[in-house]
């Protein structure tokens, strides 16, 4: 039986591209061993993937009834989520020549695909 299993975090405040860097470390690996690699990490972004995968196994556990020790990530992505909209209030910052400009507040939502190892 090849069932897949998938959680999303939407809205997560971080820029894809930093969540990048940390689920590229735990792509295609054991989602214990994942888990276990994801609390040693320093990144901030470790915190909100190992509870999206740790979500995962709970409902491939709880819907399917397959068991967390046969499960592996075999995909994971990150993507970008909306930021603060320019019409209404961009952030701001001081430029040039009396000038502001804005900051851009990214998100992204992140996705993870479990499968069964046989």
């Amino acid at each position: 039986m090849n069932d897949k299993i998938r959680a999303q975090a939407k809205h997560v405040p971080m820029s894809p591209r930093k969540v990048r860097r940390v689920i590229d470390a735990v792509r295609g690996k054991h989602v214990e061993e994942a888990l276990e690699m994801l609390y040693f990490l320093p990144h901030a972004a470790a915190r909100p993937v190992a509870k999206l995968i740790r979500s995962a196994m709970a409902n491939a556990e709880e819907n399917l009834g397959i068991p967390v020790d046969d499960l592996y990530i075999a995909s994971i992505m990150a993507d970008d989520g909306p930021g603060v909209s320019p019409g209404k209030g961009w952030r701001r910052r001081f430029g040039g020549r009396g000038r502001w400009r804005p900051i851009r507040k990214r998100s992204s939502h992140i996705t993870v695909v479990l499968e069964e190892r046989l």
